[in-house]
């Protein structure tokens, strides 16, 4: 049956590729957004749907709506973006998480909430299990985002137990497609803007650090499969690709596909950068029937024509 579905952060990168799936399956959708790093643009295609609404508001302030599933994304993903005021970052993941999770105890929603793996921290288990317990740094320039996803995490099993509240927790691992910002200062995007404007590609350190990256489609799946999963499946679900890869096998990726002959300029490793992730995603497999499926060569196909088209 058709639902009503609130998503918090849906005209940002991900939060938009959700919308457009659930429009596609039947929903009602509301697309709740401040623009802060979020982009009107990547929703207004959604609009001519009478079953997409956009609604401009900060999560920070509480609102109340009738639906039957909240998705709540909301927050700057990016470090330039969440750094731009750590402050706010720290209110958005704990105030709005705390909204969220009130508006759906007052309504009887389900509440998805969209964690991270910084919530590992800079990880001493490889790869990385949701029974990890995280090194993570409390008081460094990253940490109003990595603390402030934990609390969310925290607020979300204490609305569970304590308030009744229905509750999934997605920890999501590095996400990459269109629709990113060019400007966001993840290394996808980083390295395909320099690619085709004929820049050097900026590595960090020596480039041994690693990740591993999920097309965005591959993760909109699972959130979609997490949040119709049955009750006794509350997460924290690790949603990722763990196909590793370091980042100067990343930039000859990108340098080769966009057929650029930038030079690699490396330049020293941002504090707190984690030097290995790769999420084990056994318990997705097992609860959820997921796995991603597109190859990053694949992903990377339409994810350069998308910036091509914003640089060209």
């Amino acid at each position: 049956m058709p639902k009503r579905v609130l998503v918090t952060g849906g005209a940002g990168f991900v939060g938009s590729h959700l919308c457009e799936r659930l429009l596609a399956r039947g929903d009602e959708v509301t697309c709740l957004d401040d623009l802060s790093t979020g982009r009107r643009d990547n929703v207004v295609h959604l609009e001519e749907s009478p079953r997409f609404t956009f609604m401009r508001h900060d999560v920070t302030v509480p609102l109340y709506l009738k639906v039957d599933e909240i998705y709540n994304l909301a927050c700057p993903a990016s470090p330039p973006h969440y750094q731009r005021d750590r402050v706010q970052t720290m209110k958005t993941n704990v105030w709005g998480a705390m909204n969220m999770l009130g508006l759906g105890r007052a309504v009887g929603a389900k509440v998805l909430q969209a964690s991270t793996s910084e919530v590992y921290g800079d990880p001493e288990v490889h790869p990385q299990p949701e029974s990890y317990r995280g090194n993570v740094d409390p008081t460094g320039p990253r940490s109003c985002y990595d603390e402030g996803k934990r609390a969310a995490e925290t607020l979300c099993f204490d609305y569970m137990r304590d308030r009744g509240v229905a509750v999934k927790v997605a920890r999501i691992f590095n996400t990459y497609g269109p629709r990113m910002a060019p400007d966001d200062g993840r290394v996808v995007s980083n390295f395909i803007v320099q690619a085709l404007k004929k820049e050097p590609l900026t590595v960090y350190g020596d480039g041994s650090q690693t990740r591993s990256f999920c097309y965005v489609d591959d993760l909109v799946d699972g959130l979609v499969r997490l949040m119709d999963s049955d009750g006794e499946v509350t997460g924290p679900i690790n949603l990722g690709n763990p196909g590793e890869l370091t980042m100067l096998q990343l930039a000859e990726m990108v340098k080769d596909m966009v057929g650029s002959s930038s030079p690699v300029e490396h330049h020293p490793l941002p504090e707190g950068d984690p030097k290995r992730k790769e999420p084990d995603i056994s318990l997705a497999r097992l609860s959820l029937g997921w796995a991603p499926r597109t190859a990053l060569a694949d992903g990377l196909k339409p994810t350069i024509a998308y910036f091509r088209t914003l640089i060209d």
